[in-house]
């Protein structure tokens, strides 16, 4: 028995679907936090000729951005989760009230995975009398342990990656020269982002060249138009 579990625990080690929920979390704070502060910095760069603007403004887009990113990540996922009680709630309350068409409905979803009718119906019927509530969430509500919401865990994520990312772009506005600073900054966060974008999809299994375009393009345009919109205004404070 405890070399089935290790065998099993091996097998999802060996996939990345189970490191959804914090990897995104952690990815979308840290890029939000290289992007943001990046952009910022830029923008004020660009309209101010000494450092000290350039430095509280960061620094205030870095404590904003991080307390903003993990508020709102704890709050989404929180809806995320009271839609799931709901549903949970209310599928017990089916159970109790329709046993015999639940067991219909949950044989029809293993009929349409491919599985043939008489079959369908055994399997439903093993499920149901082992764990009704359980097979139902699973099955019919599509809700399991990888894909259920944490959302102190997401907020936590968000936060702390937000930070980490942000401080990046700060401490190059601390110690650069400030004769095109605006340039510099924008060269130290692509780096940053190519950074994350490489460790993200390496953590994710995923592909790291579209990782590497995907952030570097959209960074680009980002700190690029808020680079203009520091020239625009292009007010010396």
């Amino acid at each position: 028995m405890a070399e089935e579990t290790n065998n099993l625990d091996n097998y999802l080690a060996s996939h990345y679907i189970h490191r959804s929920n914090w990897l995104r979390a952690a990815v979308l704070g840290a890029n939000d936090g290289i992007l943001s502060t990046a952009s910022i910095a830029i923008g004020v760069a660009a309209a101010s000729t000494t450092r000290e603007p350039i430095v509280l403004a960061t620094l205030a887009g870095l404590v904003a951005g991080a307390l903003s990113m993990a508020a709102g990540e704890y709050v989404s996922v929180s809806s995320k989760t009271d839609v799931e009680k709901a549903d949970i709630k209310r599928e017990q309350q089916e159970l109790k009230d329709m046993p015999e068409i639940e067991l219909q409905r949950l044989a029809e979803i293993y009929e349409n995975r491919g599985l043939k009718k008489e079959t369908a119906l055994i399997v439903a019927k093993e499920l149901t009398a082992h764990d009704a509530l359980g097979a139902h969430i699973r099955d019919e509500l599509g809700i399991n342990e990888i894909s259920q919401a944490k959302p102190i865990q997401a907020a936590l994520a968000s936060g702390a990656a937000f930070t980490i990312g942000g401080l990046l772009p700060f401490l190059v506005t601390l110690f650069l020269p400030l004769k095109g600073m605006e340039y510099a900054i924008y060269g130290f966060a692509l780096f940053f982002l190519i950074a994350l974008g490489v460790v993200a999809a390496k953590t994710g299994g995923s592909n790291v060249r579209k990782a590497i375009v995907r952030i570097t393009f959209w960074g680009t345009v980002a700190m690029g138009l808020t680079a203009l919109l520091g020239y625009l205004f292009g007010v010396n404070v």
